[in-house]
């Protein structure tokens, strides 16, 4: 319980920070933090947690980051299930309390997205279904390759959450303009539950693709890992 918990308070400060900072203080069109604000934001929640929940719980925060530890023997499958739910409850309160704080702001609307994730027309560039599945997957991919180089015994864990909360801010540089970036479920499942309609039903895309990154990236340094030895 006491895992879930840091897992639920780590993801509720993920969707609020990262989430809030685009539907907040992004600016766009207006002058505001804009894209590497909200990149550098993402980051830094991860970056933060990692520091305060690590020792706890791990500091996924994200479902594709546990189903790729688990791939790989870092992380009890057992356990993974648990892990999820608390991650998207910690997501949906996070969205919940960023609903309450932007609706009241005059002229508040959904119509901006509220932060969610999509593919095509919803694509913030117009980017097609194929191309945003392809991002996804292979920027979550890298992620988690990056993750678990960085928490390797090896590689000496002190930096590791700096290495890792500038990879996901690096992601985020990357994809913004394709996908809103999601590279995390939990976190499309958030702003989606409260957006709902096109934001509900292209949200297979922002599970699909980025857990089998996941699984895929975490394989991948497990071959290169065993590979070395």
């Amino acid at each position: 319980m006491r895992k879930l918990l840091a897992e639920a308070i780590g993801t509720f400060w993920l969707v609020l920070g990262g989430c809030g900072s685009a539907v907040i203080a992004a600016g766009l069109p207006d002058v505001g933090i804009g894209y590497l604000g909200v990149s550098l934001a993402f980051g830094l929640t991860v970056l933060s947690m990692a520091v305060a929940i690590g020792h706890i719980s791990g500091c996924h925060l994200n479902p594709a980051v546990t189903a790729g530890l688990a791939a790989s023997g870092r992380f009890p499958a057992k356990d993974v299930l648990g892990y999820v739910v608390a991650q998207c409850l910690g997501g949906l309160a996070g969205a919940g309390v960023l609903y309450m704080i932007a609706r009241g702001a005059p002229g508040f609307s959904m119509d901006g997205g509220f932060a969610s994730n999509g593919y095509g027309e919803h694509s913030p560039g117009g980017y097609s279904l194929a191309a945003c599945f392809i991002a996804e997957f292979v920027l979550t991919a890298f992620f988690l390759f990056v993750i678990h180089g960085a928490t390797d015994k090896q590689s000496g864990t002190t930096i590791a959450p700096i290495a890792i909360g500038l990879c996901l801010t690096l992601i985020h540089l990357i994809s913004i303009q394709v996908t809103n970036t999601s590279v995390n479920p939990a976190r499309s499942l958030a702003t989606a539950f409260f957006v709902g309609g096109w934001a509900a039903q292209q949200l297979w895309l922002f599970w699909v693709a980025p857990i089998l990154g996941g699984i895929v990236g975490s394989l991948l340094y497990k071959c290169v890992d065993d590979a070395e030895e």
